[in-house]
């Protein structure tokens, strides 16, 4: 075969349609095979197995009511700690003998969780608690108290 000593691209420099006609071939969407996701089912199908497998389909599931889901506000038993003197002064904590009581709902929150360090004696009154906080607050001297149990 000959070999091409001009390439095609040099010779159709600075034509509007490379020398197809402005009308009909390699102008509109048919020499795509059609806009947008077309032919996707269809004549495109290998390059969707090729590209994008997971491109129809569904995956995982929606819950049908996400406002039944409960929130979880946490607050960390190292902060409660670290906070406990401020609370005081700006009447959300009482001291109630030696301990500093401290209700997390009126802070705003519903569950104690375990990071942090605790060095005072905490009363915390909480829904929930993880058992990692609940043995902190309890090594250090102080007691949890779960709003609607009966357990203290």
């Amino acid at each position: 075969m000959v070999v091409r000593r001009r390439r095609k691209s040099r010779k159709l420099r600075g034509s509007r349609t490379m020398g197809w006609g402005s009308i009909g071939q390699h102008r509109k969407s048919g020499s795509r095979g059609g806009k947008g996701a077309v032919g996707m089912h269809k004549h495109r199908w290998t390059w969707v197995i090729k590209y994008f497998p997971d491109w129809f389909g569904k995956r995982g599931f929606t819950r049908v009511n996400p406002a039944h889901q409960p929130i979880v506000k946490g607050i960390n038993v190292g902060e409660l700690d670290e906070l406990a003197y401020k609370l005081m002064i700006e009447g959300k904590a009482v001291m109630e003998g030696d301990k500093v009581v401290i209700n997390v709902t009126k802070l705003g929150f519903n569950k104690v969780l375990g990071k942090g360090k605790v060095t005072r004696k905490l009363k915390v009154i909480t829904p929930e608690i993880t058992e990692s906080a609940r043995e902190k607050i309890v090594n250090a001297g102080g007691e949890v108290v779960l709003l609607g149990s009966k357990e203290g």
